[in-house]
């Protein structure tokens, strides 16, 4: 049985912090189930959604400790937001889609891309440690209206 990235993040919380309380677990599992990148605001609508009951300051807590874990990623799509995704363990990334109309995010991945992305640092001596790629415009649906 693979281990999914919620075990993985619980158990390198309790090994590493000895904490997984009930809030951290929580915001844990709701970003298990995310494909793309989310804000603490959404992760917080979403656990309460559920039937949690849980404070934002907890929400903003909780993901703290991921960062500082490497567990996830802040992302910045440029528009005063900081969103939250999932770090693969296995390095396993995407890459982001941004509509400027009405601010959907969708998450794509292209193998010629990192490929050429490889090729340009590699072209000018640098070794890449991460990357971050969005392209902005307009979704199918905003161009459709």
């Amino acid at each position: 049985m693979t281990e999914t990235w919620t075990d993985h993040v619980l158990a390198r919380m309790r090994s590493e912090t000895g904490r997984s309380g009930n809030a951290r677990r929580r915001v844990v599992e709701f970003l298990g189930r995310q494909d793309c990148c989310v804000s603490a605001q959404e992760i917080h609508d979403g656990v309460r959604g559920a039937g949690s009951r849980i404070g934002v300051a907890s929400v903003y807590r909780a993901l703290e400790g991921l960062d500082e874990l490497g567990l996830v990623q802040r992302v910045d799509l440029g528009d005063g937001t900081s969103r939250f995704e999932r770090i693969d363990p296995r390095g396993d990334h995407h890459h982001h889609l941004v509509c400027d109309d009405c601010g959907k995010v969708e998450p794509f991945e292209d193998l010629a891309l990192e490929e050429a992305l490889e090729r340009v640092a590699g072209g000018r001596g640098y070794e890449v440690a991460a990357h971050d790629v969005f392209l902005r415009g307009a979704c199918g649906d905003c161009r459709a209206a």
